[in-house]
């Protein structure tokens, strides 16, 4: 058999599965079909189940997902090809991943991405020969409050550096376990990853911290000023509080607050109406 364009050293194209696999991959395909009305429904996360056992969305995976959800696999390719966790070549055991996007570019993202690319002799979506590492630019991890951010196997890794994340890779390299800023205790493999992601639990959900400080400050500020939504009409337009404007973060903003300045104010308390010389002078 020939060795497929992509692979690692030692793996070889398969185009079906054994009789064991496939009765294990279609008892979990069975549990993962049921969550849905439609069967087709189910292609998603039947993509990360077979990713989880190739390490990539292989061609038998995906003629796999197409029998067994009565599709094409030119329409399991299809969708297989246009999200980027779907791998179409195998992948690393672990995938590194570097925001790259403003906030972490600017933040020092760009700076770690060039290090590591250098460091592991790899650039975007590649590979090192050992089949341990695959290294990836990724535009925006939606942690923007802890950048620059690094992923690795989707567990975050915050307010990095070139040398901290060199030694998170350094330390992978060797075969060691690293622990995440955020989200489970240790990393598991892309595999294992794979299959969570496919929606099996793998009881590790209550490990680690889970919303970080400042991913809290804004609420905890509002529920320490007691600041609530704004109330909307049916039009969906915020409905304005009696005698001003409508509030945001339950104060009137700065450009709708009436400007007021102590002369403008009776000692009752009353705003004074501006008479038309002072309108002139104004």
């Amino acid at each position: 058999m020939s060795v497929e364009a992509g692979r690692t050293p030692g793996q070889t194209h398969r185009t079906s599965y054994d009789a064991e696999t496939h009765a294990r991959l279609t008892a979990d395909s069975d549990l993962i079909v049921a969550r849905y009305p439609q069967a087709r429904s189910a292609l998603l996360p039947m993509l990360h189940l077979v990713q989880s056992e190739d390490g990539y969305v292989s061609p038998r995976g995906i003629a796999f997902c197409a029998s067994h959800l009565g599709l094409t696999t030119a329409e399991v390719s299809a969708v297989a090809t246009f999200y980027t966790q779907y791998k179409r070549h195998p992948n690393g055991d672990y995938t590194v991943g570097v925001c790259i996007n403003t906030l972490c570019a600017v933040m020092g993202g760009d700076a770690i991405w060039e290090d590591l690319s250098d460091s592991l002799g790899i650039g975007h979506d590649e590979t090192t020969d050992d089949g341990r590492i695959t290294l990836e630019r990724i535009e925006c991890n939606a942690a923007c409050d802890y950048a620059p951010v690094v992923m690795v196997n989707w567990e975050f890794f915050d307010n990095q550096t070139p040398d901290s994340a060199r030694e998170i890779v350094e330390t992978i390299a060797a075969g060691q376990p690293v622990a995440p800023t955020r989200g489970a205790d240790t990393v598991c493999s892309f595999k294992e990853m794979s299959r969570v992601l496919a929606g099996f639990d793998d009881g590790r959900a209550h490990e680690g911290v889970g919303g970080g400080v400042p991913t809290l400050r804004g609420v905890e500020l509002a529920r320490a000023e007691s600041w609530t939504a704004p109330p909307f009409e049916a039009s969906g337009t915020a409905a304005a509080p009696a005698g001003g404007a409508p509030q945001v973060g339950g104060e009137q903003s700065s450009a709708q607050r009436p400007t007021t300045t102590a002369g403008d104010v009776s000692p009752s308390g009353e705003r004074k109406k501006q008479t038309s010389d002072d309108a002139k002078e104004s």
